[in-house]
């Protein structure tokens, strides 16, 4: 497995990012004793509720709130949602991970990046 300097890293990376679109801020670290409601964010372009996940790659990225059948998804949009491995049956944390490779079937929900469906106002 190829590894590399912290240098590289962030530029391949960067550029991953930029080609998949992944390029949302992280989202805040709320303080452990405020009790009030975080709401999604929104898209700055078209003002529609994103959900905000890391990527596979430490980059983050702004997807769609719903799933759709990957049919009505074009392959440079599709992402899925996946629970990092961990020894707990409890789920610790979701990444997106670009759907590549191994097209889905037409009927598999994917969830589509938030810029496919962002029109701006």
């Amino acid at each position: 497995m190829a590894s590399y300097c912290e240098e590289c890293w962030n530029t391949y990376a960067n550029e991953m990012a930029e080609a998949d679109g992944a390029t949302a801020p992280p989202r805040p670290n709320p303080d452990p004793d405020d009790v009030t409601l975080i709401e999604p964010p929104r898209c700055p372009e078209c003002g529609a509720l994103v959900r905000v996940y890391p990527t596979s790659y430490d980059r983050w990225g702004s997807l769609a709130m719903v799933e759709l059948p990957a049919k009505d998804v074009p392959a440079a949009f599709r992402w899925r949602l996946t629970r990092v491995p961990d020894r707990s049956p409890i789920p610790t944390d979701i990444v997106a991970v670009r759907v590549r490779g191994i097209d889905p079937l037409p009927s598999e929900p994917v969830v589509p990046a938030n810029r496919m469906m962002c029109v701006p106002e």
